[in-house]
């Protein structure tokens, strides 16, 4: 699920092609790991870890659940696993994850970056 809060998607932060390919990377690693993976784009409100687990907690199946979330304008990324994903996905992961998408974002490649992200998650949780 890509979660945009605010304006409506036709204003959001992506084109048509990069919703697509966010939604296909979603599939994939929804599908390869088992997991349940979800991204949200917007404000967070503070402090932002608390906001990011609260937000985690919404999602059906939240122990087998990875969240990314991210807010572009505030410069801050947080990644949510459920207790269940984390034995799949070590903080260790996360935080590689983290960093190479902070690269791509630091160019200017939102998309990007949450695409690579998913990707390198989904590899380390392995497949189901």
């Amino acid at each position: 699920m890509v979660a945009h809060h605010g304006p409506s998607a036709a204003d959001g932060p992506f084109t048509t092609r990069q919703l697509l390919r966010l939604d296909h990377a979603l599939r994939i690693a929804n599908t390869e790991t088992g997991l349940t993976f979800s991204v949200f784009i917007g404000e967070f409100e503070t402090p932002a870890r608390e906001y990011a687990e609260r937000l985690h907690r919404q999602i059906d199946g939240a122990a087998e659940a990875v969240l990314i979330a991210v807010s572009p304008n505030q410069r801050k990324l947080e990644i949510v696993t459920g207790n269940e994903a984390r034995k799949r996905i070590s903080d260790r992961d996360a935080k590689l994850a983290g960093l190479s998408m902070a690269a791509a974002f630091a160019g200017g490649d939102l998309a990007g970056g949450v695409v690579a992200g998913l990707d390198q998650l989904a590899s380390h949780a392995g497949r189901s």
